[in-house]
């Protein structure tokens, strides 16, 4: 039966697969491109992006996200796994799978001190979403196919390009399921 990848390389990619089992479905840690073959949906949880980066590369799961993605499969990234997925990182030459049409900037609200909690209307939700912050990046623009679900100060904090979705928030660090669902059910 096909499961929901969620990568594991580095980061906190434990929360992402207790809240698609506790939507639910069954998720599995991916680290080589065989993991992924069998995926229906991939999460890029948060963690450091540069160095997320070369082990994608080394280790072969960067040709294969690729491909996956030209086949439509949906893929989420939540704040590096965003930044991983953007086609351009503001003020920085950064290896990424540039599959996202949006700019993001790094650590745009500071260092991990800076770190925040609010609550953001998420198109779609009754209620507001309780979103969680960390080292998180700003998304400086996004194209002309790119749908904005949800700001935080006038900048996007939640967008959908198709089957791509992203957050520069953590929504496996709360108890609230919601955005995994959504993402589930794209």
């Amino acid at each position: 039966m096909p499961y929901i990848g969620v990568l594991a390389l580095q980061g906190d990619f434990q929360k992402h697969i207790e809240a698609v089992r506790a939507c639910g479905r069954e998720a599995k840690e991916v680290r080589t491109p065989e993991d992924l073959r069998d995926c229906e949906r991939l999460i890029i949880p948060g963690g450091e992006s540069t160095t997320v980066g070369i082990l994608l590369q080394k280790s072969g799961l960067d040709k294969a996200i690729l491909e996956r993605a030209k086949e439509n499969m949906p893929i989420w990234g939540t704040c590096m796994g965003l930044i991983l997925l953007a086609k351009e990182i503001e003020g920085r030459e950064q290896w990424g799978l540039k599959l996202f049409d949006v700019r993001v900037i790094r650590n745009a609200y500071g260092p991990q001190i800076n770190s925040f909690e609010t609550d953001i209307e998420f198109r779609g939700f009754q209620k507001p979403f309780h979103a969680v912050f960390i080292r998180a990046p700003i998304i400086s623009k996004v194209g002309k196919d790119v749908e904005v679900l949800a700001s935080h100060n006038g900048h996007p904090v939640a967008v959908q390009q198709g089957t791509l979705f992203g957050t520069t928030f953590h929504p496996e660090l709360t108890d609230d399921l919601r955005i995994h669902q959504f993402f589930l059910s794209l």
